[in-house]
Parts: structure tokens; C-alpha cells; sequence
């Protein structure tokens, strides 16, 4: 029986150690991720290109992974491109699925970003960046990229920011001039005062001599001789 409740621990403990994780696929190290840069977000003029820009990373490395861009059509996904990469390092055959719309990752660097042509109003919205790793178990990531198209670009009013620099470093460089002018101050005054010091010790010391202190010896007048 003892040996039986062994057996036991050790099946359920192999299980939660290696079989689970595998089965769940909850190795991070193994996590497909696909990347759309630190902003995700793009404010373009209407009739400019613009690129979508997406790469994908895998710490062990990809086969046959799947990708493809859709767009968001008010609540309707709608498919702009997809391929199939065999392996890293090769350039997919990409299908397009929408006019002006042109793939320029070339799998270089992982990048499967694309670009769009002459874009109007209509471009706008929200692109999602998906892909699936069947190196992974079929691990699979999206990201979401979002468009927005202008008629012209605003350029931002910094006016009151300027204003408000120049306040606060006018403030701070007349606090600056006030210590520095205070230091002096008390420099001078302390060299004066130390001067008076001096004068004061100087002038003590004649005194005293004059009037015959300081262990001078008073002139003394001769006795006159009696005729």
C-alpha cells in the first residue's frame, strides 16, 4: 500500500510538471507574438501611402507559420492579405485580397508589414496583424494596428508650453542671480569686517605706545643742577 501511495504522487506529480504544461501549451518560452511597434497607431493625409507596419518572434523558431492582415469594416473583418512561411529567411508567396494594398515585409527580419497605396477615408479604421505557429502547437497572436486618415495635419499649438518654459526658467535663473548675489555679498562683508579687525588691533597698538603703555618707559626730564 505504501508503495502504491508513491506511485501515485509521483504520476500526478510528472503530470503537473511536464504532461499539463505540454498539453496546455503554457511554455512561455514557446509564445508566438506578433508586433506592431511601441505605437500602434497612425494619423495619415488623405491621398498619402502609409505603411502598416508588423513582425512576429518565437523563441523556438517557426514553420508553416500562417499570417494575414484584416481590417475591421464597421464589425465585419475583412481579409487584406495572407501567406504561408515555410521557414525563417523565406519569402512568402503572398495573396492581396484589396486594391492598393502591397506586402513589404519580404520575411526579412520577420517583418511581415505592408503597405498602403494612395489611401482614402474609407482606409481608416482598425488592422489586425495575425499569425499562427504550428511549430507551437498551433500557438497563435494578433496585434491590432489603427489608421486614421485626415484631410490635413494639425500642427499642435505650443505656444503656452513655450510660455510656460520661459516663466520657469526665468524663475530659476533669477533664483540662481539672488544665491550668487547673496554669496557675494557676504564675501565682501566678511573681507570688510576682517579689515575693520585688523585696523581696530593696528590702531590699539600706536595708541598704547603713544601714551606710554604697552611696557614703554615714560622720557623722564633731568634733575637740575643746583648752583
Amino acid at each position: 500500500a505504501p508503495c502504491e501511495h508513491v506511485m501515485c504522487a509521483l504520476c500526478s506529480l510528472i503530470w503537473l510538471c511536464f504532461l499539463f504544461p505540454l498539453s496546455s501549451g503554457m511554455w512561455s518560452v514557446q509564445a508566438l507574438e506578433m508586433i506592431v511597434g511601441k505605437i500602434p497607431f497612425l494619423q495619415a493625409v488623405n491621398g498619402s501611402t502609409v505603411m502598416l507596419p508588423c513582425t512576429y518572434a518565437s523563441c523556438i523558431g517557426i514553420q508553416d507559420l500562417y499570417f494575414n492582415w484584416q481590417f475591421n469594416d464597421n464589425g465585419t473583418m475583412q481579409k487584406v492579405c495572407e501567406s504561408l512561411i515555410v521557414n525563417e529567411g523565406v519569402e512568402p508567396h503572398v495573396e492581396i485580397f484589396r486594391e492598393r494594398v502591397e506586402f513589404v515585409g519580404k520575411n526579412r527580419n520577420n517583418n511581415v508589414s505592408i503597405l498602403l497605396w494612395n489611401i482614402t477615408f474609407e482606409d481608416g479604421g482598425l488592422y489586425t496583424c495575425f499569425g499562427r505557429n504550428p511549430k507551437e502547437k498551433g500557438r497563435n497572436h494578433s496585434a491590432i494596428f489603427k489608421l486614421i486618415v485626415v484631410d490635413e495635419l494639425r500642427v499642435v499649438d505650443n505656444t503656452l508650453t513655450i510660455m510656460i518654459a520661459s516663466a520657469v526658467g526665468g524663475a530659476i535663473a533669477a533664483l540662481m542671480g539672488f544665491m550668487l548675489l547673496k554669496n557675494f555679498t557676504i564675501f565682501v562683508l566678511s573681507k570688510i569686517e576682517e579689515k575693520n579687525k585688523e585696523c581696530l588691533v593696528t590702531s590699539s597698538g600706536i595708541d598704547n605706545t603713544e601714551n606710554g603703555l604697552s611696557g614703554s618707559k615714560a622720557d623722564s626730564k633731568p634733575t637740575p643742577k643746583k648752583k
